[in-house]
C-alpha cells in the first residue's frame, strides 16, 4: 500500500511554500503588479511559477513540523515582512520619481491642475503623473522585473528561512529608506529647478526694467514652454539615477 508521512509530505512541499508566501509578498507590495488591474489570480499564478522556477538556486530550506504552530507564524510573518519590504523598497524609487515631478510642477505653476491617483488614493499633479508612468515603463524596459526576482532568490541567502525569524530588520533597517525619496527626487529635479528659477530671475529683470510689458501674462506661458521642453530633454537621463537608485535599494537583500 503506498503511503506517505507527514516528513515525506513537508520534505516536499518546504522548498515551494516559503517562497511562493515572499513572492506573492512582494508582488502585494511592489508597484506595477500590485494594482487593481492585476487580478489577484495573476499574482499567484507568477508567484508559484517564479518559487518552482527558482529552485535550483535556492538554499538547502529545513522542513517546519505542521504541529510547531508558533514556529510556522514568526516564518510567515518573517516572509511576509521581506517580501513587504522588497516591494516597499522598488516602491520608494517610484515615489522619489513622482516627487521630482511635484518639484518641477511647483516651479512651472502646474500644480495647481490635481488628477485623482487611483493606485494609491491621493490628489496627484499632472507633472506627477507623467513622471510616474514614464517610470513605469522604464522599470520593465531596464528589466527591472529581473532584477527585482534576482534580489528575490539572493534573499534566501541573506535572510534565511528559520533562523532569527526578524533579524532582517535589525540588518536592514527599513524605515530609514524614506530619506531616498527626497534624496533623489531632488537629484533627479535639481536641473529643472535650476532652469526654471533663472527663467524666473530672468523675468524678474524684465519686469523691472520694462513693467509695461505685463511679466505675468508672458511669464507663466514662457515657463511652462520652458519647462515642458526640459522635462522631454532630460527624460533620456532618467535611465541612470534611476538604475543606480533600485539597485543600491536592492543590495540590501543579496
Amino acid at each position: 500500500m503506498f503511503s506517505i508521512t507527514e516528513a515525506q509530505l513537508m520534505q516536499w512541499l518546504t522548498p515551494l511554500l516559503w517562497p511562493f508566501v515572499r513572492t506573492l509578498a512582494l508582488f502585494a507590495g511592489m508597484p506595477v503588479i500590485s494594482q487593481r488591474a492585476v487580478p489577484m489570480r495573476v499574482r499567484v499564478g507568477l508567484s508559484l511559477f517564479i518559487a518552482i522556477a527558482a529552485q535550483p538556486s535556492l538554499p538547502e530550506i529545513k522542513p517546519v513540523p505542521l504541529d510547531a504552530l508558533p514556529l510556522l507564524t514568526l516564518l510567515i510573518a518573517q516572509q511576509v515582512l521581506i517580501g513587504l519590504s522588497m516591494g516597499f523598497a522598488v516602491r520608494v524609487v517610484f515615489a522619489a520619481l513622482e516627487f521630482a515631478g511635484e518639484l518641477i510642477g511647483l516651479q512651472m505653476g502646474l500644480n495647481f491642475a490635481g488628477f485623482f491617483d487611483p493606485a494609491t488614493g491621493s490628489q496627484g499633479t499632472s507633472t506627477s503623473r507623467f513622471f510616474g508612468s514614464m517610470v513605469a515603463f522604464l522599470f520593465i524596459a531596464i528589466n527591472g522585473h529581473l532584477l527585482l526576482i534576482h534580489a528575490l532568490v539572493q534573499s534566501f541567502s541573506a535572510f534565511p528561512v528559520g533562523e532569527e525569524p526578524f533579524h532582517f530588520l535589525r540588518a536592514v533597517q527599513p524605515q530609514t529608506w524614506g530619506a531616498e525619496i527626497f534624496r533623489m527626487g531632488l537629484w533627479i529635479a535639481l536641473p529643472l529647478i535650476t532652469m526654471l528659477m533663472f527663467v524666473n530671475l530672468v523675468l524678474g529683470v524684465i519686469s523691472r526694467v520694462a513693467p509695461q510689458i505685463g511679466v505675468f501674462s508672458v511669464g507663466f506661458p514662457l515657463t511652462v514652454s520652458i519647462g515642458l521642453i526640459g522635462m522631454v530633454a532630460t527624460l533620456p537621463l532618467m535611465q541612470t539615477p534611476f538604475t543606480v537608485v533600485l539597485e543600491r535599494m536592492l543590495a540590501a537583500f543579496g
